[in-house]
């Protein structure tokens, strides 16, 4: 049975969604429920290079608070991480991690397909 870690928020269909594509497989799954336990700025770090993107990239830019805390003109990748750290709603979700690699599930077809390679 191969172990995967879902960042996962339970309002979220998408994510929930992951986390039923996740059983279908046959996965044994650590969920981390990032809105009640958020992630400090070092695994959002590392998530980050698991994902081969930069901070605004796993931002949730369309999130009304994105425009309150007018993001779009901040520059500083450190900035922006903090940022996620102190307010994770602002991070996409679901993240599916496995064997030190990564995906955004959305969309969720693709979910399956890392799951199996």
């Amino acid at each position: 049975m191969q172990e995967v870690t879902i960042w996962h928020n339970p309002k979220c269909s998408k994510s929930r969604e992951a986390m039923e594509i996740a059983a279908q497989n046959g996965c044994k799954v650590d969920v981390i429920k990032y809105l009640e336990e958020s992630p400090d700025e070092n695994q959002i770090r590392t998530v980050l290079k698991m994902l081969d993107m930069k901070p605004r990239e796993l931002m949730r830019t369309k999130e009304d608070l994105y425009k309150e805390l007018n993001l779009k003109d901040e520059s500083s990748d450190d900035a922006l991480i903090k940022v996620m750290f102190e307010h994770p709603k602002l991070i996409e979700r679901p993240i599916i991690i496995k064997e030190g690699r990564a995906i955004i599930g959305r969309p969720t077809d693709k979910i399956a397909q890392f799951l199996n390679s």
